[in-house]
Formats: structure tokens, sequence, C-alpha cells
């Protein structure tokens, strides 16, 4: 299922990175953009959203009051970090909240997570606790353990990811173009999973006979 997101932020720029971001994503589709509360509700009104990406910090109200206000699930993505602020949005049933400034990949592999719960929740039938547990898990992504000095769980999961639903082996330069990162980043990354066994690589011989390196997931 592709998960249709909303990003809302009072700054257009900011939402547009958003946006572009999302777009790297297979399982997300961005139906809209809002800088304002005002629109954000007239979006939802109008179109399906999945997934609303709500900045707290809004010119006419408080993204917290989207959750609620819809069918849609809401993560917040701001930098209001004042306990109260968190409380109530988790209260209200915000399925994440990311504080701004963070890297890239952190909000990929959110929303990468939460579309995996969709799938999940789709597939549920008389589910008991066991079932239940498991699906409520699919929102919190599970970092990396053991990782060198200098390497950030956050990356190194959305990596991990991004190979395990790939259909076919992805290069080095690949992976840093749909995780926004540079091409020497996602190469350390993808070496440390070819070190401990998550990963192979392989040699592909192209028409100028330089090897190009292809990771796939899997010994």
């Amino acid at each position: 299922m592709t998960v249709r997101v909303l990003v809302v932020d009072d700054d257009f720029r900011v939402a547009e990175v958003h946006a572009a971001a999302l777009a790297r994503l297979r399982s997300c589709e961005v139906v809209g953009r809002a800088t304002t509360l005002a629109e954000a509700r007239a979006r939802l009104a109008a179109e399906p959203v999945d997934l609303v990406l709500a900045d707290e910090y809004l010119p006419d109200g408080s993204g917290t009051d989207l959750i609620g206000a819809s069918d849609a699930s809401v993560m917040m993505v701001t930098a209001a970090d004042a306990p109260e602020t968190v409380r109530r949005a988790l209260a209200r049933g915000a399925v994440g909240y990311i504080v701004k400034p963070f890297d890239m990949p952190v909000l990929l592999e959110r929303v990468a997570a939460y579309a995996r719960y969709v799938d999940a929740a789709a597939a549920l039938t008389a589910p008991g606790q066991p079932e239940i547990d498991a699906l409520a898990a699919q929102l919190r992504p599970k970092p990396v353990k053991h990782l060198p000095k200098g390497r950030s769980a956050v990356t190194a999961d959305a990596v991990t990811r991004l190979l395990k639903d790939a259909e076919a082996s992805l290069t080095a330069a690949a992976v840093a173009e749909a995780l926004g990162v540079s091409r020497a980043t996602a190469q350390r990354y993808l070496s440390d999973l070819v070190a401990d066994g998550s990963v192979s690589l392989s040699l592909r011989y192209g028409s100028t006979g330089r090897p190009e390196h292809r990771y796939t997931w899997g010994p």
C-alpha cells in the first residue's frame, strides 16, 4: 500500500525539502503541502490522506490540533520540545514525534516504519495480544546495535531497510540518492553490513570495463 502524506510546515521551503525527501520512498506519495492550520484542514477535507507530518508552530494554530481532526494519522515534525507539547501530542495519539533539527534518514525511516505498520495492520485478522503488540512495535524502529564509532543508528537502520525492501541489488550511489546522504557515507554503512555478513557484495562489469560494486541483502 502507498501511504498518502500531507506535509504541514509554516516554512514552505522546509515543506518542500521534506516532500522531496519522501519522494525517494517507494511506499510513500506526497499528496499535498500546507503552511497553515486552515490550509491543512482544507486539504484533509478535500482528499484522502493517510499520514500528516505536522509542525507545531503554525501561523493560525498548533499542529497538535490536527491529531484526531480526521482519519489521518499525525506525526509531529517540529522544533517544539517543551515537555507539555510532547505529552499533549502523544496523549492525543500522534504516531511519532521528531524534533528539529534532525538528519533526513530519521524522517525517512519513521515514515517507512509507518508504511510497514499500515501494511501489517491491513493483513491483521482475528488478532490476539501478541499480534497487537507486534503491530504496535512497527512504529518503534529498532536501532542497529554495536555500530562502529561515528556511525548513526538511524542511518544504519535506514540503509538496512532500503536493502531489505529493494527488488534488486543496489549500488552505493543508489543508496546515497535514496537516503539523501553522500556516496562516501553510504559506502561506509554498506561496508559495515558486508563485514558482518548481512549483505553480499558482487561486481558487475560495464561497457567501460570498470567493475561496479552492487549490494544485496542476505549472505
